[in-house]
């Protein structure tokens, strides 16, 4: 194959992951080879964590679960940050300029 072509990729997805993994929130960490996105669940409400001496709250646990982990190379990273940048460009137009949580 000739370097100069561009690619076309034919992606087919398996049927049993047509619906997809509903996630409350996404963990992103790395390894020297590797980026790791984990999308995880919330198992059950958050229950408040209280010192046993003086009653205070000290932290609140949110139980949760990864429903799916995904690894891909340093390279990817570039690419999927672009990907996002503009499908959620794509999305607030479409949903009249919804401003992000980080701008309000």
């Amino acid at each position: 194959m000739s370097d100069d072509k561009p690619q076309e990729f034919q992606i087919d997805v398996p049927e049993d992951l047509e619906i997809g993994i509903p996630a409350d929130f996404a963990s992103v960490w790395h390894t020297p080879t590797s980026f790791v996105l984990d999308f995880i669940a919330v198992k059950q409400p958050p229950t408040p964590q209280t010192d046993p001496d003086t009653g205070e709250v000290r932290s609140v646990v949110v139980p949760g679960r990864v429903a799916s982990r995904v690894r891909i190379p340093p390279q990817q990273v570039f690419e999927l940050a672009k990907a996002l940048t503009m499908q959620l460009d794509a999305w607030e137009k479409e949903t009249s300029g919804t401003k992000r949580s980080s701008d309000q």
